[in-house]
């Protein structure tokens, strides 16, 4: 019998990501035993300042990564969007399960749409992606930063905010799907990378938990995600910058979408590429390199500039 424990943060939707993990784990191995090793993050402590006023990467990852290094936990449950693109020596992404669904989702005091919202709207959101793509929209809202679990960003509807705008993939998960009123067409809010995908981190040593987890990869899942990542390691990009990406696979076609915008959402940079699933890594990098052409380089620069 093994028993395998799971670092995961401690919010009610990453615990429940870690016992979908854990009971799918049990379906392939009845034999197993499984804990939750519940950890808080740096990202987790604080929630009264934007992510992007934070700084650094891995502001959801760092702590669960050192509870795997340091043999605390035997495997890792994340969800992707907060992976950094470089992961700690020795470790690996060794899993994605099929991806849930990939786009935005609003809630608003109205019970429609953004349309029916009224000149001024406060939108509740710290996601400077978000903010960039609909500024262009909707001139006349007002951005509020947000912070917290699903549950606490909803309870500020009507009292400090007119909509919150959540990721429909953890909506969906904690049943919570008929509290939105819009789920947003990716053609118009293009998601964060990897959105609503899981990711399980193992310690590339462990080959008995190796062979099992690999079982959980579902292998459309992990093309789009392929492709999506590269894009953002090709953009050096974290949370302090507007970048989206979204992959479809069509058979072995693969459609890729990427956009960066500034952080005053005054500029969008929007290209998309056709090619192969079996390039897809390599079309992450072709299109970052493409949006870097068109004006994205000294949008980025400038962010990394302030970063030092």
């Amino acid at each position: 019998m093994t028993h395998i424990r799971i670092a995961t943060r401690r919010s009610p939707l990453a615990l429940w990501q870690a016992n979908y993990v854990s009971d799918s784990l049990k379906k392939l191995d009845p034999s197993l035993t499984t804990e939750l090793v519940k950890i808080v993050t740096k990202g987790d402590k604080i929630l009264d300042v934007p992510l992007a006023q934070v700084g650094g990467k891995g502001l959801f990852t760092k702590e669960i990564d050192e509870a795997l290094l340091d043999g605390r936990a035997d495997i890792a449950v994340h969800s992707m969007k907060d992976v950094p693109t470089e992961l700690p020596a020795g470790t690996s992404i060794r899993a994605n399960p099929k991806r849930e669904d990939p786009r935005d989702a609003i809630a608003t005091i109205t019970g429609g749409d953004m349309d029916s919202l009224p000149e001024g709207a406060r939108i509740g959101t710290s996601s400077l992606r978000r903010i960039a793509q609909l500024k262009s929209k909707y001139p006349s809202f007002e951005f509020v930063s947000i912070r917290g679990n699903i549950q606490t960003r909803l309870a500020k509807l009507g009292e400090e905010v007119d909509a919150v705008i959540l990721a429909a993939a953890g909506v969906c998960r904690m049943g919570m799907a008929d509290k939105m009123h819009q789920f947003m067409d990716t053609d118009v809010m293009l998601p964060a990378v990897a959105q609503g995908t899981l990711g399980i981190q193992t310690r590339d040593s462990d080959e008995q938990i190796n062979q099992l987890v690999d079982q959980m990869n579902d292998p459309e899942t992990v093309i789009r995600t392929r492709a999506e990542r590269s894009f953002l390691r090709r953009l050096e990009g974290g949370c302090q910058v507007p970048i989206a990406a979204f992959a479809t696979l069509d058979g072995e076609q693969l459609l890729l979408k990427g956009l960066v915008g500034d952080v005053e959402g005054d500029v969008v940079i929007a290209r998309e590429m056709k090619g192969l699933a079996v390039d897809a890594k390599q079309m992450g990098i072709a299109l970052a390199d493409e949006i870097l052409d068109a004006g994205a380089r000294p949008i980025l620069q400038a962010l990394y500039d302030l970063e030092r």
